[in-house]
């Protein structure tokens, strides 16, 4: 070019374009996984890294990322179907996979999961508002019964006539007296997934495989008071600091549509 131009080659130099240093997105993108309890893959670091100002690809933040040994608790996926007995009550399903609501506590949606704490199995009950898919009631017990899930609701903030309607998967445990009562008492309407259709209770199937992945299959219980701790500190942190895809990179606290 330079012989094309007549110009001599002494009068040209490069000069890269001037980015970002490495080590201060470095620093930041350590920082944003460690908060995510070693959660966030290269999407949601892009998002919180523009948050602060950076504007820095994925494929960039994902070298980083190995250069530095970060490896989110998603890069392994893990699942295990779990089978259970299922009531044939006659209960309509009134959600009908309409998972976007825009009122809060308009629909509650649960399912419990089993965790293994010192050498037994233990199990959570959640329940998740499909408004903001807030963690509004939780629960841990030794048993997978009614009362289970009746503590997950005595955790509720506000009352429980809020509640229009209440999804469930057709689990024994969501079908008997004590849950019946409850949900009379407080004129909550019950919704029912059609039998062997996981897709019908989507959300919360969605949300116990984000709980096993950066929750249960990360941590060692040695009992069921550590579990407890563990489980409100958790979901403390999943209501009011990990940031939602299908919020639009907001927490379940500061969604608003």
């Amino acid at each position: 070019m330079c012989k094309v131009l007549k110009i001599s080659r002494s009068l040209i130099y490069y000069k890269p374009i001037k980015r970002q240093a490495d080590n201060e997105i470095t620093e930041a993108i350590i920082q944003i996984f460690k908060s995510s309890r070693s959660n966030y893959g290269t999407r949601k670091i892009k998002a919180e890294l523009k948050k602060q100002g950076h504007v820095v690809s994925r494929r960039r933040i994902g070298r980083i990322m190995k250069e530095n040994g970060l490896v989110s608790n998603y890069t392994t996926k893990q699942y295990k179907p779990k089978s259970q007995d299922s009531n044939e009550e006659e209960v309509k399903n009134e959600v009908n996979r309409e998972f976007e609501r825009e009122r809060e506590r308009e629909v509650v949606v649960s399912d419990l999961t089993y965790v293994r704490v010192g050498h037994t199995w233990h199990y959570i009950c959640i329940l998740i508002d499909l408004y903001n898919r807030e963690i509004i009631g939780y629960s841990d017990s030794r048993n997978k019964d009614a009362q289970l899930v009746k503590k997950a609701f005595s955790k509720v903030q506000g009352p429980l006539d809020d509640i229009s309607i209440f999804h469930t998967d057709r689990g024994s445990e969501f079908k008997n007296k004590i849950i019946d009562e409850l949900l009379t008492e407080f004129d909550i309407k019950r919704s029912l997934s059609a039998k062997g259709t996981p897709y019908d209770n989507a959300v919360a199937e969605a949300t116990y495989k984000v709980i096993k992945t950066e929750f249960i299959n990360k941590s060692n219980f040695d009992s069921l008071e550590q579990l407890e701790l563990e489980l409100f500190d958790y979901v403390n942190w999943y209501n009011n600091i990990r940031i939602h895809g299908s919020l639009n990179y907001h927490t379940p606290a500061s969604y608003a549509c």
